[in-house]
């Protein structure tokens, strides 16, 4: 499968594709389960006219604009969502600038806006409560009503509920901030992940038997502090290596001003400095807390050990390994 195309505004297509467009637009934060019946029904539509399918999103969030001090707070950063629909066989992704002028296109407008950009737009896809145009006055109906006009099919594709509720980002933004991780990635589908660069920390762990992989952390969202299992591999190779990260501020030892991912591997550690490492947050284990002293922290460091190999442990067993 070859890589999805990547472009900066919907503008740049025209050049690159003599075929009928088929169009899933959203915010995707998270790719989650139900991102993905929007993405499979645009698949499905462009596979049935000879097509090609592309995702349409945006960054920043909306909210960035209109709510600067209290913004929504991403579960991906740009270049992990990236990744993550690429994954799902897309053939171009679109990552519009969300901008004061493109929020206020009017509603009536925003087709015909599209078909502007995009002549051989032939389907446009999302969720049943997606908005669009200025002040998010349109809604699925009106866009299905001018897409008629236009002479591009509208398919408003419906939610998806588990648990007995909705899957939605900001569900599972609530449930990674509670450390509630599991159920995440039940909802997204796939283990949430973080990306990093190892950095020189101050070489703490080395005097207490724990060295640490240093790796400030990128994303926008926190997910609660605290310590878990995960799994750690560098970003161009396959081998993941297990292992224990705390994820916090360092209360015990010296705080930090901004979060921090500290990984203990559980086996020989072959990264260094400047190594962009891929880790996977797999279980919750406990919540960052402050220890009265370095001895304190070194036992419950290797009680920490021991919980995220029994994980490990049971993991390997029910995969039949």
């Amino acid at each position: 499968m070859s890589p999805a195309l990547q472009f900066e505004s919907l503008a740049a297509l025209d050049s690159n594709f003599d075929r009928p467009v088929h169009l899933a637009v959203g915010m995707f934060d998270g790719v989650h389960r139900g991102h993905r019946m929007v993405i499979d029904s645009a698949k499905r539509r462009a596979k049935e006219d000879g097509g090609v399918c592309g995702a349409l999103t945006f960054w920043p969030h909306p909210s960035r604009l209109f709510r600067p001090d209290a913004p929504s707070r991403m579960i991906l950063s740009p270049e992990i969502k990236r990744r993550k629909l690429a994954e799902l066989g897309l053939e171009f992704i679109v990552e519009e600038a969300f901008t004061h002028a493109f929020a206020s296109i009017e509603a009536e407008e925003f087709m015909s806006h599209l078909k502007r950009l995009v002549p051989q737009l032939r389907s446009v896809h999302a969720g049943e409560n997606w908005r669009f145009g200025n002040g998010r006055s349109g809604d699925m109906p009106q866009l299905a009503a001018l897409g008629e006009a236009a002479g591009v099919d509208v398919f408003s594709v419906g939610c998806l509920a588990d648990g007995g509720a909705r899957v939605s980002s900001t569900r599972i933004r609530d449930l990674l901030t509670l450390g509630n991780l599991e159920e995440a990635n039940a909802l997204l589908g796939y283990e949430y992940y973080s990306l990093g660069t190892v950095t020189q920390g101050k070489r703490m762990g080395r005097t207490i038997d724990a060295p640490t992989l240093n790796l400030p952390f990128e994303g926008d969202l926190r997910p609660a502090y605290g310590v878990y299992a995960v799994s750690v591999s560098d970003v161009s190779l396959k081998r993941e290596y297990m292992g224990v990260a705390n994820f916090g501020v360092r209360p015990t030892v010296e705080m930090t001003s901004k979060p921090l991912l500290e990984v203990f591997l559980l086996e020989k550690c072959p990264f260094d400095y400047g190594h962009r490492l891929k880790v996977v947050w797999h279980q919750f284990i406990r919540q960052e807390r402050k220890f009265a002293g370095v001895d304190e922290l070194k036992a419950q460091i290797a009680k920490d050990a021991e919980v995220a190999k029994a994980y490990f442990a049971e993991r390997k067993r029910g995969d039949g390994i």
